[in-house]
């Protein structure tokens, strides 16, 4: 087996937790980060999915029908 560390381990977890959408808030507690700005600063980054999420579920908070929807755009990074 390759040479994992601890902090892997963190960072893994991490992500995991934010692609099962778990709330930005929870995964700082859980990781004892002293502000959810730093959590998501180093986390929303790692998968451009959570991107997606977050664009796919703004028409819901509008009401918007899927029929009224256009076709998806591009997904542009938020970081480069």
């Amino acid at each position: 087996m390759p040479a994992i560390r601890l902090h892997d381990l963190r960072h893994g977890a991490a992500s995991l937790m934010l692609a099962a959408q778990v709330e930005m808030k929870v995964l700082q507690e859980t990781l004892r980060h002293t502000s959810s700005s730093f959590t998501a600063d180093t986390y929303t980054s790692v998968f451009p999915q959570v991107a997606m999420a977050a664009a796919e579920k703004t028409p819901a908070l509008l009401h918007v029908e899927e029929e009224d929807q256009e076709e998806p755009g591009e997904v542009i990074p938020l970081r480069a």
